[in-house]
């Protein structure tokens, strides 16, 4: 491993992620649109949900808008992550793999992109974590973040994955809004999942644990770190997965 090479490939990596202003525009302002519009459409009614994560049993009472709040921050850095993330493999192929024929090796690539991508997801945690604050304040807002946080990591290994398995933008897309709408989206809402006839498959889907996170910090003093470990564990058997896939596929690429 050459930390010379590492480093030159996330300063590349940095300038052309920077160079995408209308990428840039929308980190900014998705975020902010998710929030006005729960703001102007959801009322201050209050609303009884359970917290899974620490027990069944374990039942919440807020108002509509800040369960909503909440629950559309963790959908807008997951979305804003996991294309960001997708972005990065795929745009980069070709001129990885002239990399790699000019002395590069898969790993130290692989290791700017991922550099670069962490980067991002705290930054996008953190920022949408103090508009939150705009709106209302949570109960632990360093710990939402940390949830906002777990969303980025989850979604952006889960994006990384879509970008090593399809190569074309299109598939990628759909793939990624796909889950995002119906998981982070729909199924991961506290309220619907207090209804729900299977919580199994609730659970098994990845914006589970960070939305957990993030909810339980907003609104109680009770400790996120199995909601911390799950994301965690989530995460990284994506991370390993897409990384298998990547490695195989600059691997062929290169022996051509």
């Amino acid at each position: 491993m050459r930390l010379t090479y590492i480093k030159t490939g996330t300063v590349m990596t940095m300038k052309e992620t920077a160079r995408n202003r209308f990428a840039l525009i929308l980190l900014l302002t998705v975020p902010v649109l998710f929030f006005t519009l729960v703001s102007l459409t959801m009322g201050d009614n209050p609303v009884a949900f359970r917290l899974a994560s620490i027990s069944e049993d374990t039942i919440v009472e807020v108002s509509a808008q800040k369960q909503s709040l909440i629950f559309i921050g963790v959908a807008a850095v997951g979305l804003l992550t996991s294309f960001l993330a997708m972005n990065l493999v795929q745009k980069g192929a070709d001129v990885n793999r002239r990399l790699i024929l000019c002395g590069y090796r898969s790993s130290e690539l692989i290791l700017a992109k991922l550099g670069v991508l962490l980067c991002v997801v705290v930054l996008i945690s953190v920022y949408v974590g103090a508009l939150l604050r705009l709106f209302f304040r949570p109960e632990n807002t360093a710990l939402v973040i940390v949830g906002f946080a777990l969303a980025g990591l989850v979604h952006s290994c889960y994006g990384l994955l879509v970008g090593a398995l399809v190569r074309r933008e299109l598939e990628g897309v759909l793939l990624i809004v796909l889950l995002v709408n119906i998981d982070s989206g729909w199924l991961q809402n506290p309220i619907f999942y207090a209804e729900a006839q299977n919580k199994a498959l609730i659970r098994f889907l990845p914006a589970y644990f960070p939305s957990q996170a993030s909810i339980v910090a907003a609104f109680t003093e009770q400790s996120i770190a199995g909601a911390v470990a799950g994301s965690l564990v989530y995460g990284g058997a994506l991370l390993l997965i897409a990384l298998a896939i990547y490695f195989r596929r600059m691997k062929i690429q290169k022996n051509v």
